[in-house]
């Protein structure tokens, strides 16, 4: 039978004992063992640093730069071709200098500045929104967690969905006596319809291990939709609350345009017929600019309330 015997380093680098130490002389021992050898220090290791990737950079920058570089380059051949007095690049942003020099001014309720459109827009999309959240969130919980209202209102959605919102305007103006309150019912039935079905898929696609398991803790309705349903729902929720908000900043532009009043809408149509092109194309780019502005803000809102990448 063999016996294998370890050693540590330290007693490796102990001299041997002499003869006549191991009976009872074992001082000299015992100091070695009390003064070990010091280990060498390690020099601490430096992490290398990672190189610029120049590449990764540039392919981040060049590409967007050359999508505006040829807008600008389109649009001033355009400008040079007509014959309509249509502005060039230079001018319309001299002309963009002197809007933004002061866009807050007021002369009255149909001659106000671009921040004061811009704010009254905002104000119908946020109200047209916060009406229709409230009804089409919890209408896509029910439809989406019942067969029954599933097969009930399946066939209306359909059929009203595809509708044109403005196709919505006349109505709201023929009930509600009035073009401010038509505008936001305009954006309130375009908003629903993203939310809606969004939710509603979100909770038919929750896998179906989780339902067994509510049935087999005999849960409550209440438990399974603040417990299972809501935490799975959240991305498609936000989903839908994504494209409703950009829906509703689209249409509410058209709304404005055939209501009046104060809105970025209204002074397109303003500027038109004053026969004003500068100012026509910084109200498109003021338009979307705030469009890009609120899908960024959303896409961060998702992302901060669900564990999936979010993309645009």
């Amino acid at each position: 039978m063999v016996s294998a015997v370890f050693h540590s380093p330290l007693e490796a680098s102990l001299p041997l004992p002499r003869a006549g130490e191991g009976r009872g002389e074992g001082k000299p021992r015992a100091e070695a063992a009390s003064h070990p050898t010091p280990l060498p220090r390690r020099e601490k290791e430096q992490k290398p640093r990672t190189p610029l990737d120049l590449r990764a950079f540039w392919m981040r920058v060049l590409p967007p730069l050359a999508g505006f570089g040829l807008l600008l380059l389109i649009w001033e051949v355009v400008a040079m071709k007509s014959t309509t007095g249509f502005p060039t690049p230079a001018a319309t942003w001299q002309q963009a200098v002197t809007v933004f020099s002061d866009p807050f001014y007021s002369k009255g309720p149909n001659d106000q500045g671009v921040g004061w459109n811009v704010l009254s827009s905002l104000q119908r999309v946020a109200l047209g929104f916060g009406l229709a959240a409230p009804v089409g969130i919890p209408a896509g919980f029910a439809i989406g967690r019942f067969e029954f209202l599933s097969r009930m209102f399946n066939p209306l959605i359909s059929l009203l969905r595809p509708v044109s919102p403005l196709a919505w305007l006349p109505i709201g103006l023929l009930v509600f006596k009035g073009a401010n309150p038509a505008a936001i019912w305009t954006i309130f039935i375009c908003s629903i319809w993203p939310m809606v079905i969004n939710t509603a898929v979100g909770v038919q696609r929750v896998p179906s291990d989780y339902m067994n398991v509510a049935k087999v803790l005999n849960l409550s309705e209440w438990k399974i939709l603040t417990k299972i349903l809501f935490p799975a729902v959240l991305p498609y929720m936000l989903t839908g609350v994504r494209l409703a908000v950009g829906t509703a900043w689209l249409v509410i532009v058209a709304a404005e345009m055939l209501t009046g009043g104060v809105g970025i809408g209204f002074w397109v149509w303003d500027e038109w017929n004053n026969l004003n092109v500068a100012n026509i194309i910084i109200a498109i780019f003021v338009i979307g600019i705030v469009g890009l502005v609120l899908e960024f803000a959303l896409i961060k809102l998702a992302t901060a309330f669900t564990f999936e990448e979010v993309k645009s």
